[in-house]
């Protein structure tokens, strides 16, 4: 299985935030992971379709946008426009969750569902066909640098057994994502449940060594070091 590391801008250097996108994704990041906030669905504001316009410019690397909006729809194609690659959201967000979808994929990007953690995963079995991607919060979403939810482990191994299956009927590859405090110390136990793409916060920004290159090398070594073992 291969492994994406999405690095979440929330936890990065707003003031240099170009310089700190290329950097994490020259230290070996995958993706760029984009919390979309808009104190109503969850009770923080953080960042719009100008800030993905703005460093769209910075990376050749997919932006991965986690919509935390409601409603949902009526920013999908500003975000489409402004440069990402991934559209996901919460299914408690659409009125219709199918449409949503559908909206994301003739927007040009590849779509998503993200379940909070008591949201049950059952939103995703009429929907499969529309999914590339389905996100699960490890942790209650509106805010960076919460602990890992242990009862998320059991809910991945769920996710991944539906996913499979449903590969396995059409040949159709569905990633598995994760965003809520992973670190070093428990992403390889969180990818033996099953995730594949993984979102990491403080744990990396929050890391940075002057000392290294681009200064995030240390810590996305190390969490690909503990990839490695899976």
């Amino acid at each position: 299985m291969s492994f994406r590391i999405a690095p979440s801008i929330l936890s990065a250097n707003f003031a240099r935030l170009g310089e700190e996108v290329a950097n994490v994704i020259a230290s070996g990041a995958d993706w760029v992971h984009f919390d979309v906030m808009d104190n109503h669905y969850v009770p923080n504001l953080t960042i719009g379709p100008l800030v993905c316009e703005a460093i769209r410019p910075c990376t050749t690397a997919p932006i991965d946008v986690h919509l935390m909006v409601k409603p949902v729809d009526r920013i999908v194609p500003d975000f489409a426009k402004a440069g990402a690659n991934i559209i996901t959201f919460h299914p408690e967000a659409s009125e219709h969750v199918d449409r949503t979808l559908g909206l994301i994929r003739d927007s040009g990007c590849q779509a998503g569902l993200v379940f909070n953690p008591a949201t049950p995963l059952n939103w995703m079995d009429h929907v499969m066909d529309k999914l590339d991607v389905v996100l699960l919060m490890s942790v209650n979403p509106g805010f960076g640098g919460q602990s890992f939810i242990p009862g998320t482990l059991d809910k991945l191994r769920e996710a991944r057994a539906k996913i499979d299956a449903y590969t396995a009927r059409t040949g159709r590859r569905i990633l598995l994502e994760i965003d809520g405090g992973v670190k070093v110390d428990n992403i390889a136990e969180i990818a033996r449940a099953g995730a594949d793409t993984f979102v990491a916060g403080s744990a990396v920004f929050g890391a940075g060594k002057d000392s290294d290159p681009q200064r995030y090398n240390s810590v996305i070594a190390a969490l690909r070091a503990a990839l490695a073992g899976v």
